[in-house]
């Protein structure tokens, strides 16, 4: 086998020989060896360094694949250089000449290339309106350059902008300017018609105000009202209501044991279920529930108003259910006197029954009460006062002795202590 297995490979002998100069030259008995430009190559580098891709291949020994390339001044943009748009090169032909576009006359384009107004009939049979040859450069551009998206842009348009948008920034200063002098003039205009010393008083508060409307216009929006106090300083207690700073919310009510409804702030909760708040929580479980039976058009977010609708004949329908049902009943099993309420006259007595003396003082019934069923000036437990005479924390409780169990034995005024 002494001929070549194909291009690009040796034969056994061959082979041989470049790995024992290989091994010569790694011993350093044999020279190194240069590359194309003068260089010694070290023979320690692994072949898959030193040796080139088939994409970067010259043919050419050395590294230069493995550094990296020299931008190349003939393949990139030339900036003094580029695309001279609607130029024209000499003037216009006064006959139709060989080649040239049939349409206008110039020789730089073909006829389907043409952009000018196509011609009933053109040039090349009229002989008449050539146009003159349009300038072609010849711009050599590198890969990258070709898909720069910038490609081509000239920055000294954009100084040209600048100075458009710096002329209507001055115009609009003078015309705030001019608007600010008026309002000036206005006011003292007014003040004028008052007495002197108003005119002094107010002429200060004027200017004070137009420097605050101008300077703190856009910020005062963005206060609060700095007369609310704030949630967190309703009640400084711990173990209070908890105070979320993430969501700037407080949940529970800070004043516990004391009536909401007399409460100027009872949490968040307090205001989220007044209202129409309830009711709307009501639509979205119908909502939820109508899904489950198959009706997909009940949806509070998509449908509200149908949502709605469908909810009122819900409640119309299940009310008129609810009345047939009960009238069924007792039509059936009787009793519908015991639902209605008995009338307030036979629940105490009107009258009262005194007896005075020959003097007119009250001797029985100086202090006439209403007749009930429960009996009264019964105080169980060794209390002085009922169930009920007092109020704490949200419990009810005896007067006597500040209890509220309602089984407790009264210990007096010990507790109060």
């Amino acid at each position: 086998m002494s001929g070549t297995y194909g291009s690009g490979r040796l034969s056994r002998e061959d082979y041989k020989k470049q790995k024992e100069l290989e091994a010569a030259r790694m011993a350093g008995t044999a020279p190194p060896e240069r590359d194309a430009e003068g260089n010694e190559i070290n023979p320690h580098i692994p072949e898959f360094m030193s040796k080139a891709p088939w994409y970067l291949d010259t043919g050419k020994l050395g590294l230069q694949h493995q550094r990296k390339a020299k931008p190349s001044t003939t393949t990139s943009i030339n900036e003094s250089k580029w695309y001279t748009r609607g130029s024209r090169i000499g003037s216009a032909p006064k006959k139709y000449r060989r080649g040239a576009c049939e349409n206008c006359g110039a020789m730089s384009h073909k006829t389907k290339e043409c952009m000018e107004r196509p011609r009933k009939t053109g040039a090349k049979w009229t002989g008449r309106d050539m146009m003159a040859d349009e300038r072609v450069e010849s711009v050599s551009l590198s890969y990258d350059a070709k898909r720069d998206m910038w490609n081509g842009y000239d920055a000294t348009q954009h100084k040209t902008l600048m100075s458009d948008w710096e002329l209507v920034e001055e115009a609009r200063r003078k015309r705030k300017a001019s608007e600010l002098d008026k309002s000036k003039e206005k006011d003292l205009s007014d003040v004028n018609a008052n007495s002197i010393e108003a005119q002094f008083a107010s002429s200060d508060e004027d200017d004070e105000d137009d420097d605050a409307n101008v300077k703190s216009k856009s910020t005062v929006r963005n206060l609060r009202i700095r007369e609310d106090t704030a949630k967190y300083l309703r009640n400084l207690d711990p173990d209070s209501a908890y105070y979320d700073p993430k969501t700037r919310s407080m949940r529970e009510n800070p004043y516990a044991g004391k009536d909401p409804s007399q409460l100027a702030y009872a949490g968040d909760n307090f205001i989220r279920y007044s209202g129409d708040a309830r009711d709307i929580l009501k639509r979205e479980v119908f909502a939820w529930e109508a899904g489950e039976r198959g009706n997909s058009s009940a949806h509070l977010q998509a449908n509200p108003t149908q949502t709605a609708l469908m909810y009122k004949e819900y409640k119309g329908k299940t009310s008129d259910i609810k009345s047939t049902r009960q009238q069924e009943i007792l039509q059936k099993y009787g009793g519908e006197e015991h639902l209605q309420a008995p009338p307030r006259e036979l629940l105490h007595q009107e009258e009262a029954y005194v007896e005075y003396s020959r003097t007119g003082e009250v001797v029985k019934g100086a202090e006439p009460k209403a007749q009930t069923r429960y009996k009264e000036d019964v105080y169980a437990m060794n209390h002085s006062s009922v169930f009920g005479s007092w109020w704490s924390d949200g419990k009810w409780g005896y007067k006597c002795c500040k209890q509220t169990m309602k089984n407790s034995y009264c210990t007096g005024t010990s507790l109060n202590k």
